[in-house]
């Protein structure tokens, strides 16, 4: 009897060691700033709004692109009515940020400093479909969380 328990607390120690340390994001929790409707032409362009960056998950668990740190829920959701102008998503923040958009396609979509100002990023969609954008504004180092505004534009970067 006390081999048989041995074996299966062995059996269960094997099997923590071997889960995963960190999960995904996801990509159906609710997000941490809400959801944005807009149809292509919106007035107020770029919208702004305000969210806190980074969290504990790894972005390169979506991609070997992908850089810094989110977390697991997204930022904002963003459903969107496509029209024949790009669609503009980034961040800007006075520290380093990171992007990650998972667009209608399914598709993972990251950047780091392609924005304007060295350490902001922005994603451009030229032919944006229409559909849910799930939204991530990352840290570029793991545990800081930055004041940031996310922009969402058919004209501009920021």
């Amino acid at each position: 009897m006390k081999m048989k328990l041995l074996a299966a607390g062995a059996m269960l120690a094997t099997m923590a060691v071997a889960a995963p340390a960190s999960a995904q994001p996801s990509t159906s929790a609710d997000p941490n700033f809400g959801t944005i409707n807009l149809n292509a032409g919106f007035n107020n362009d770029p919208r702004v709004i305000r969210v806190v960056s980074g969290g504990a998950t790894p972005a390169s668990s979506v991609g070997s692109n992908c850089a810094g740190y989110v977390s697991r829920a997204p930022d904002v959701r963003l459903n969107y009515r496509s029209g024949s102008l790009p669609l503009i998503i980034s961040a800007d923040s006075s520290d380093d940020t990171t992007l990650i958009v998972n667009g209608p396609d399914g598709r993972w979509y990251c950047d780091d400093d392609g924005g304007v100002n060295g350490l902001n990023p922005s994603i451009r969609f030229n032919s944006p479909q229409s559909g849910r954008y799930e939204i991530w504004i990352g840290s570029y180092r793991q545990g800081q969380n930055s004041e940031a505004r996310l922009h969402i534009s058919e004209v501009s970067s920021q």
